[in-house]
């Protein structure tokens, strides 16, 4: 299942492309997206697959087309402090995306067949966690998983506001599923070939909604014990956190919040249209997409008169930032042997004033990439404090 959007050079074309066919609709979710490289939960002998729109199965493991996690991420319409259950929890992949929005009063838990897969979760999840920036970007709600069969929780079991399921689901295993929500939780699953979601409105009432058209492979059934009972599959353990926990949050969140405020007041300044799909590119990239997108809107939906023709030529958008058509080509061309190198664009206004080696970087037309600085690290490690608990405030992160 998937192939609906183009594939992208990287995580952040790849969510680009999700962005513009409307897959991903809100902000938290595509700052969650971007924050999780989708290659890093594959093995490295398929990387190269990672950015294009398509599931991915290796034995046990498997993660599901970029399209349909973004469909499901914004039809469970997550917000802090909420509890979620993944059913058939994977690589991890997804449930660690949901931790970010949770945030770290929030529930996440994951049930998995495959002690394999499990694993391996727990692998990249602790990647996750010791090595990437965007852990501290984010107050995070750390996923715990249990190995089981997720048509084995027993009914008494703790309710949930969000519940996914990552298999297909039997029409008879329906009302189980829904059992597992609390009321107004909200249930995304894949249910007769098309993926749902159900809304709890009350105790015995609910909302129904198809979503798209999935292919999903049906859940595993249970296997049935000597005595007729299947094996029954305890969910993780709610645990209250401790005060040293709660410190370390606290902490965390405060030195968090003037980069907040900080980041706040960077995307205010920027007024050009289209910038709240800022590319990594910068403005200039931005700007481009959107000359092509308002020119070809006005010709598709106006009819033009002798005085609205534009008196330059038509192949030149005059619209406030464009550039010509074959400028554009050679850029992006330019562009793509700057990725290629593992280099960033020149700076298009930066003034003639480099020198020796400088000259020959910007002649060459790519530019070294300035290790990005992490604000919360670097404010931690500049507290008064013993060496012990600076470590315990990074999670003993290795960078």
């Amino acid at each position: 299942m998937g192939g609906a959007v183009s594939a992208g050079e990287d995580n952040d074309e790849l969510i680009d492309n999700l962005k513009e066919a409307h897959y991903i609709r809100s902000d938290l979710v595509e700052r969650a997206f971007r924050a999780i490289d989708r290659a890093d939960y594959y093995l490295d002998e398929y990387r190269d697959s990672a950015y294009k729109d398509l599931a991915w199965r290796h034995g046990n493991l498997h993660l599901s087309a970029p399209c349909i996690y973004s469909e499901v991420m914004e039809a469970l319409e997550l917000r802090p402090g909420l509890s979620f259950l993944n059913l058939g929890s994977g690589t991890g992949y997804l449930s660690t995306m949901v931790g970010l929005i949770l945030g770290p009063f929030g529930v996440n838990h994951g049930v998995e067949l495959h002690a394999d897969v499990v694993e391996y979760a727990y692998q990249k999840l602790d990647y996750f966690i010791k090595t990437s920036d965007s852990f501290d970007k984010f107050e995070f709600c750390e996923p715990s998983f249990v190995v089981g069969n997720c048509l084995e929780i027993p009914p008494e079991s703790r309710q949930y506001d969000r519940v996914y399921c990552g298999a297909g689901v039997q029409k008879e295993y329906e009302n189980y599923m829904k059992n597992l929500l609390k009321i107004g939780g909200i249930l995304v699953l894949p249910l007769e070939e098309k993926l749902t979601k159900i809304t709890r409105t009350g105790q015995n009432t609910w909302e129904t909604k198809k979503i798209i058209a999935v292919t999903f492979a049906p859940l595993v059934q249970p296997k049935q014990s000597i005595n007729g009972r299947g094996k029954s599959v305890p969910l993780p353990i709610f645990e209250v956190r401790t005060l040293q926990d709660l410190a370390r949050i606290s902490i965390r969140h405060t030195l968090r919040q003037p980069m907040m405020v900080a980041e706040g007041r960077a995307k205010r300044r920027v007024s050009f249209p289209g910038a709240r799909a800022m590319h990594r590119y910068g403005p200039r990239f931005e700007r481009r997409r959107f000359c092509r997108r308002f020119y070809r809107q006005c010709v598709n939906s106006v009819v033009l008169h002798d005085s609205m023709i534009p008196t330059a030529a038509m192949d030149e958008c005059q619209y406030p930032g464009g550039v010509e058509e074959e400028e554009e080509e050679a850029e992006e061309e330019e562009e793509r042997g700057c990725r290629r190198a593992g280099e960033d664009l020149p700076e298009e206004d930066e003034e003639e004033t480099t020198t020796g080696d400088e000259d020959e970087k910007s002649k060459s037309g790519c530019m070294r990439v300035e290790q990005p600085v992490n604000v919360l690290r670097e404010r931690i490690l500049g507290l008064p404090l013993p060496e012990p608990l600076k470590m315990y405030l990074l999670y003993y992160r290795d960078k």
